[in-house]
């Protein structure tokens, strides 16, 4: 199978963060083992989901692993011209959910098997598929973990997201929360009979817009726009009408971190006062929605020194965007981004990657085998 009819296959699984994906897992498990590739399938907590790993050439010696999510962001927009789980060609781009945003990365991958086996790799490529990697990177941090006794440590992690082919070496870390208050409910008139759970969450608003305003004044890179971390409450809800006294308020908090900073330790300040209502008797929760570290790969880093010898391109020293890379640095394995695409096409309708997009990627796997290969 070429590129094109395995990036149909991949796309034609609607395979949305947060739902089972043993499908799309186990149409790629056959897939590789048709090629007589070791496949290891990962379940993750969750008991419905699961990351694969797969190793071409020998796995007890230092490699590289290629890693991309199979999971894809929902696809309901009115605005879709076909069907987005159908991959549709017009000229040279292929329309779908998921083909920039990073099927299109797997695709290249899965299609470089034969040439990776014709090539007897002496140094191993390792591809580490992952799940739920939109709703923060929850299914990585399994599948990092089981590393030590799936591979010898790898020389560097390859993550594939869209970034048109040129390396990227750095990329902030994030840390989400969801805050739940209850109070009392009540008739408005009586406001001392009942609780009201929005007047308790502005507290926590209040610390949280406070705290936002200090980090732009706090540490900052250059390299990212804007350059400090920074802090939103992004959404809210609570209450059912105006003459009720409200008995529950939930909102969503995020805390975006520049390298150095740890994104969780950011939102402390806001946990703060969740403790503080608890401790006043409030019911009061403080629920971890994703948490991931930045990227940070020094420019003269051997890493981006080999992506962009093989790509031809020098590296980017930033992207908005956040990714697993930060999770294999974290882990001592240096990582760098690069992959087929464009991440402004992903997250909307009538996503797409262009054919020659697919076939560079595929390009630069296959000359990355080909540097690993016996002579």
């Amino acid at each position: 199978m070429n590129a094109v009819q395995i990036l149909e296959r991949l796309v034609s699984f609607p395979s949305v963060v947060g739902t089972p994906n043993g499908a799309i897992v186990a149409w790629i498990r056959a897939y590789l083992e048709s090629h007589c590739v070791e496949v290891r399938v990962l379940p993750g907590p969750e008991g419905d989901r699961a990351n694969l790993f797969a190793t071409l050439g020998p796995r007890d010696r230092p490699g590289y692993i290629l890693s991309g999510h199979m999971d894809v962001v929902p696809a309901g927009e009115t605005e879709w011209r076909s069907d987005p789980f159908t991959l549709r060609a017009e000229g040279d781009a292929l329309f779908g959910r998921g083909t920039s945003d990073m099927k299109g990365f797997l695709a290249a991958v899965l299609a470089s098997v034969p040439a990776l086996k014709a090539g007897r790799l002496d140094c191993p490529l390792h591809f580490a598929f992952s799940y739920d990697e939109e709703a923060g990177c929850l299914g990585a941090p399994h599948l990092i973990a089981r590393l030590p006794e799936l591979c010898a440590r790898p020389l560097g992690a390859i993550i594939g997201e869209p970034s048109d082919m040129s390396g990227v070496r750095a990329h902030k870390g994030k840390a989400a929360a969801r805050l739940r208050i209850e109070g009392r409910a009540g008739h408005s008139s009586r406001p001392d009979q009942g609780l009201n759970a929005i007047h308790l969450m502005a507290e926590v608003l209040a610390r949280a817009v406070e705290t936002a305003k200090a980090l732009e004044k706090g540490p900052q890179d250059p390299i990212f726009e804007p350059p400090y971390a920074s802090m939103q409450i992004g959404t809210i809800r609570g209450g059912q009408a105006l003459n009720i006294i409200p008995d529950l308020c939930v909102a969503d908090l995020e805390a975006r971190a520049i390298p150095g900073l740890v994104p969780r330790a950011l939102l402390e300040p806001v946990h703060a006062v969740i403790r503080s209502l608890a401790a006043r008797g409030v019911n009061a929760t403080w629920e971890t929605l994703s948490d991931y570290p930045a990227l940070s790969l020094p420019a003269d880093a051997p890493l981006a020194a080999l992506v962009e010898r093989l790509t031809g391109k020098p590296s980017l020293a930033a992207v908005s965007y956040g990714t697993e890379a930060g999770l294999y640095q974290e882990a001592g394995i240096a990582a760098i981004i690069c992959g087929p695409g464009d991440i402004d096409r992903a997250h909307k309708p009538n996503e797409f990657i262009r054919l020659d997009e697919l076939h560079a990627c595929q390009a630069f796997i296959e000359a990355l085998g080909q540097g690993l290969s016996q002579a």
